[in-house]
């Protein structure tokens, strides 16, 4: 829970108006109790506004930076899903996270 509350600290900077942050940890192989390595972010956010996706991951990817395996941290998968509060609105599912190449149990 250590992983997941300093994510959701970090995210907060964009001041979304809904965040999830499921710890998907326990799909994939190597899996331990209470291991956070692998996530699904769902955030709406009024910065996403005008902005294409891969720059909505950027902005995304620069809050949580240091807390990915290649900078020393624990997660090592974080599958975004990031809208603008329109299509937040018009938004009838949430796409599944992708597989972990090859890792799923």
């Amino acid at each position: 829970m250590k992983t997941q509350t300093a994510l959701t600290h970090a995210l907060n900077a964009l001041n979304p108006i809904h965040l999830t942050l499921d710890n998907e940890s326990h799909m994939h192989a190597g899996y331990f109790d209470g291991k956070e390595s692998h996530f699904k972010l769902i955030i709406v956010s009024d910065a996403f506004d005008g902005k294409r996706l891969a720059f909505r991951h950027q902005l995304v990817y620069n809050l949580v930076n240091p807390h990915l395996t290649i900078q020393g941290g624990t997660v090592h998968a974080l599958a975004i899903h990031a809208y603008t509060p329109a299509e937040w609105t018009a938004l009838t599912a949430i796409p599944n996270s992708p597989n972990c190449a090859g890792q799923n149990k």
